[in-house]
């Protein structure tokens, strides 16, 4: 198998939360796009994610990655009922936050003020971390999240009660909690596999 050098050694991460697109350095080979076979093209699901080099690792096992990526589909694409993709994304960017999450917080970030139309809450958020106040809603959605993501046992009926006062019904909190909790194990499996750079490697390893 052809040797790849993946190492930076001038790699400095963000330091900071940011909207803004940044690409991702694996500590593991990944695998070889001419390499990937029909099993590991049907674990991608998205024969896009070929160009990622998180879901070129992932491919090593091409059964559970298949399963991830439907779940995440799912979670965020499914949206004739429930939740507005939005908060969807609001859930994953808090959990994103409060796991330390760079990379995934930028994604998710952007995704929710794409569709929220609220940049400016979105960025604060980011700046000032998950105790920050924006609106009853948006509160009840990020302290429900961190709730999930700091403990499962954590989050129990005074998050539901806040969620519901908040205007929200059962399906839009089950949606709450799938995103909170999905992506409180992305992050921590992200976080463990390799690390975030600047925009200009994301071009870089993208």
């Amino acid at each position: 198998m052809p040797k790849i050098t993946l190492s930076y050694p001038d790699n400095r991460e963000p330091a900071a939360f940011t909207q803004g697109e940044l690409g991702w350095l694996p500590w593991l080979e990944p695998f070889l796009v001419e390499e990937l076979t029909e099993t590991h093209w049907a674990g991608l699901v998205d024969a896009s994610r070929a160009k990622s080099p998180y879901f070129l690792l992932l491919a090593r096992d091409p059964d559970v990655l298949q399963a991830r990526t439907k779940t995440d589909k799912d979670i965020f694409y499914n949206t004739s009922s429930g939740l507005p993709r939005a908060e969807r994304e609001l859930a994953a960017t808090a959990t994103s936050r409060a796991n330390g999450c760079i990379f995934c917080a930028s994604v998710h970030s952007r995704f929710a003020t794409q569709y929220s139309k609220r940049k400016d809450d979105v960025q604060r958020l980011l700046d000032e971390g998950v105790g920050t106040d924006i609106d009853r809603r948006w509160n009840a959605l990020i302290a429900a999240s961190v709730a999930l993501t700091n403990t499962p046992i954590a989050f129990d009926h005074r998050q539901v009660e806040a969620l519901r006062a908040a205007g929200l019904d059962d399906l839009e909190i089950v949606d709450v909690i799938n995103g909170a909790a999905f992506f409180n194990w992305a992050n921590r499996l992200m976080l463990s596999l390799g690390e975030p750079t600047p925009p200009a490697k994301a071009r870089a390893v993208g």
